[in-house]
């Protein structure tokens, strides 16, 4: 029998890493050692003392039945303490936080809570797919904001137009960026939160890299623009901070009503995360912070190995001051995912090709910095030694 797909699912665009999957495979038929650039995966494991956490709470049977949809108070608490921590912000766990089976998970489904069949949202581009995905399921449409590096990759907002901020709802942004490694000042948030005034738009900052940035240079939150908490919500995720991204944990902190109309829409169509899980998290936030700092400064020096490596065999490479991405222009007469195909084929690295998360993509390539020190360098040397005609 043959199945008709909603016209809603015909609208996701094609999976681009499908293709690049299929390449790697070839690659690796021929004989090549596959060094993987491509995937945002922390490659170290999550520190020892949150493991030991979550093995304790697993044994206590409190954990064993459902767990509250907004999870534990004692969670929300911790993550309120946390931001206020390290933000200087205030947020009542009670009402404007709430948790989430991965930042992920609310960032597909915010939009059902606010956006109508025809109502635009802002989203940047390049950018993570996801803000595209949750507005087309939720009837909306996207309009793109170009990323460029002339505006060190922050959206221009004077140039949207009046037409589409007529309709428009919502807005994503996201620092520190995927997939540039953009940071974005409070000078630039207190310009967002007058604009979103000005034409009633819902500000939501996915913030999944607000601990992974360099040179001791910590990035702000939204919430750090006076006003922000009249029109913002702000995503957190403790995948990237503490090496969790297999725990699927998050949560939202915000403007009380954002908060509570998208606890509504999780309310309805999923469950709260295991309660083991939340009181390793409690310990992770909790606890000293050392761990973090260690995180940092090993992808410091991993970065700077291959953002060093790369300048020195010539390329343009925009060096990140966050997330654990470096974002590269490919030389001239290529496109991203012809250039891809072509440092795959001949040395074995797999890199993301730019226009997998927009259209102003096109034209660059990204690699992470999730592996080792030594492999980087070997990257290095394949790629010293690649034509690039």
């Amino acid at each position: 029998m043959n199945f008709e797909t909603s016209k809603r699912f015909q609208l996701i665009p094609p999976y681009l890493f499908a293709r690049i999957d299929a390449m790697k495979q070839e690659a690796k038929e021929k004989g090549l050692d596959i060094i993987n650039l491509g995937i945002g995966d922390p490659d170290l494991p999550t520190p020892k003392h949150i493991i030991n956490a979550l093995c304790k709470a697993a044994k206590n049977p409190v954990y064993h039945q459902y767990p509250p949809y907004e999870g534990f108070l004692t969670y929300r608490q911790a993550a309120a303490k946390w931001v206020e921590n390290r933000f200087g912000v205030s947020f009542d766990p009670k009402n404007e936080v709430l948790a989430m089976i991965g930042s992920k998970e609310g960032i597909g489904h915010i939009p059902l809570a606010f956006i109508n069949p025809g109502d635009y949202v802002l989203v940047p581009d390049p950018g993570y797919p996801v803000y595209h995905i949750g507005t087309t399921f939720a009837g909306g449409k996207t309009y793109r904001m170009p990323l460029l590096k002339e505006n060190n990759f922050l959206p221009d907002l004077k140039a949207i137009p009046e037409k589409v901020l007529a309709k428009a709802k919502m807005m994503w942004l996201n620092y520190p960026n995927n997939p540039t490694g953009a940071v974005a000042s409070i000078k630039f948030f207190e310009e967002v939160v007058r604009f979103a005034k000005k034409h009633k738009i819902i500000v939501c900052h996915d913030m999944a890299y607000s601990e992974i940035y360099y040179n001791n240079e910590a990035p702000p939150s939204f919430f750090s623009a006076k006003g922000s908490k009249d029109v913002g919500i702000e995503f957190h995720s403790l995948s990237k901070t503490y090496n969790m991204t297999g725990w699927r944990l998050g949560f939202v902190v915000g403007n009380r009503q954002l908060v509570q109309a998208l606890g509504n829409i999780k309310n309805n169509l999923d469950s709260g995360q295991f309660g083991a899980i939340q009181e390793a998290a409690i310990t992770a936030m909790s606890s000293d912070q050392l761990c973090v700092q260690k995180l940092r400064d090993i992808y410091q020096k991993r970065r700077d190995v291959l953002v060093n490596g790369l300048k020195s065999l010539g390329w343009d490479v925009c060096n990140p001051g966050g997330g654990f991405y470096v974002w590269i222009p490919v030389p001239k007469g290529f496109k991203s995912m012809d250039f891809t195909a072509k440092i795959l084929s001949e040395t074995g690295i797999v890199t993301t090709p730019g226009v997998g998360f927009g259209q102003y993509g096109e034209g660059y390539i990204r690699m992470t910095v999730t592996t080792d020190i030594a492999r980087l360098k070997e990257a290095v040397k394949r790629l010293s030694k690649m034509s690039l005609k």
